[in-house]
């Protein structure tokens, strides 16, 4: 046994990454996070933690692809790095969850803040950004959808079962209970009914989507497998929908875009929505995002076929945005090849598209979309944590993201930041 002085300053080294994260923590303003910390003068309370620690640990955990909260605060107890960032300052998962999601409009607005300070440092362009749309698995589980008739079964009973609870936490035979007992069963009970509730409250949504899908498909062998469906809704997380996944199977999940800057490959919009297709008019509220973000305009936009709709070339090309998106291809085997051949009822959005991308150099811009959204998917997914989603709620999923996005420009671009 041996007496050992230490400094915490010593558990990481002086070139470590989480210093870099935290210098550019240090120069963010991180005002709005503070505004929910309030005071009761004559009333003693806690000590309430730093928002600036946990921005520092989310990024950092982030950036080591950490996306449980639970996982974050056993490294807070076991790793030097994240040691290092607590300095001492004890958290608890319940903390670090609850801050992730519940701000929203701080975070937001931090990643509009660091969005802009590499634009104004002449970073980000944002004049060409390419835009993509990647599935991620949520937590909802596979058999938890439930048709209309069972949603309504089954709200009825949840209700009988919390008015059943409370008459329970008053009767004489559950006094050996504690109340942080009683209590907890109350709460389970009264957010199970809350999900059902919601649930039943996306069917009218899930019913406008299934008419209009039937009146695009029309009379045929297709039109009818359409009209066979039923709607259905998650009984534990009601925003979440069943979507083809990248393995070519069905699973819960929701749809996060992202655009990225082709130059920079810095992501500079961030979007989650439960459409299981890109083709219902994503891209135009992602380019007002943008220039939102950065104060600049978008001059040319690429994206995927699976975006290709008349009705957005159109709105682009009366915004004077250049719109890259390849064809789809034809049904019939004699017009395959020939897509982009001008016809007479095309428009003068729909022709300049065509000239667009039939041209050479149509054809190298384009290539930057592969080269720049699918590497920030794949960094997102694989590296930062982005490989599933575990909280319910399409704005809390956005949280998550953004969270994501904001970690992946800090380890990008920390230098930057920094001068």
């Amino acid at each position: 046994m041996g007496w050992v002085a230490q400094c915490p300053d010593d558990l990481v080294g002086l070139d470590h990454p989480v210093r870099m994260v935290m210098a550019v923590v240090e120069k963010l303003d991180l005002g709005r996070f503070h505004e929910s910390i309030k005071a009761r003068e004559g009333v003693a309370g806690r000590d309430t933690t730093d928002p600036g620690l946990l921005v520092g640990l989310w990024l950092y955990g982030c950036i080591r692809g950490i996306g449980s909260a639970r996982e974050l605060a056993r490294r807070c107890e076991e790793s030097a790095p994240f040691q290092w960032l607590c300095g001492g300052v004890t958290v608890n998962h319940r903390l670090l969850s609850d801050f992730r999601t519940d701000q929203g409009a701080a975070l937001d607005e931090l990643f509009t803040q660091v969005i802009a300070s590499l634009v104004d440092k002449d970073v980000v362009k944002v004049s060409r950004v390419s835009q993509d749309g990647v599935r991620v698995r949520v937590s909802a589980g596979a058999g938890s959808f439930r048709r209309e008739e069972r949603l309504k079964e089954l709200l009825v009973k949840a209700g009988e079962h919390v008015e059943q609870l409370r008459r329970q936490v008053d009767s004489p035979d559950q006094a050996g209970l504690s109340a942080r007992h009683k209590a907890a069963r109350q709460r389970a009970a009264q957010e199970k009914l809350q999900r059902l509730e919601q649930a039943v409250a996306q069917l009218p949504e899930l019913k406008r989507r299934q008419a209009e899908a039937e009146r695009r498909a029309g009379a045929g062998r297709q039109g009818e497998k359409v009209r066979q469906r039923e709607a259905r809704v998650s009984t534990t997380d009601p925003e979440a929908r069943r979507m083809k996944m990248a393995n070519g199977g069905f699973n819960p999940a929701v749809n996060v875009q992202l655009a990225t800057d082709t130059e920079s490959r810095a992501i500079v919009g961030v979007e989650v929505s439960n459409e299981g297709t890109d083709s219902v008019g994503l891209s135009e509220p992602m380019r007002a995002q943008v220039e939102q973000r950065s104060g600049h305009e978008v001059e040319q936009h690429l994206l995927d076929g699976g975006y290709l709709r008349k009705d957005d070339m159109e709105k682009a090309h009366g915004q004077g945005v250049e719109l890259f998106v390849p064809p789809k291809g034809a049904r019939l085997e004699h017009n395959r090849g020939r897509e982009l051949e001008p016809k007479r009822s095309d428009s003068a959005a729909v022709l300049d598209w065509k000239r667009r991308m039939s041209s050479e150099e149509g054809k190298e811009i384009y290539k930057q979309r592969a080269a720049t959204s699918e590497t920030v998917n794949a960094d997102l997914r694989c590296y930062r944590g982005l490989g599933q989603i575990r909280v319910r709620g399409l704005n809390k999923a956005r949280c998550v993201a953004l969270w994501c996005a904001l970690a992946y420009n800090v380890m990008h671009f920390a230098a930057a930041l920094l001068s």
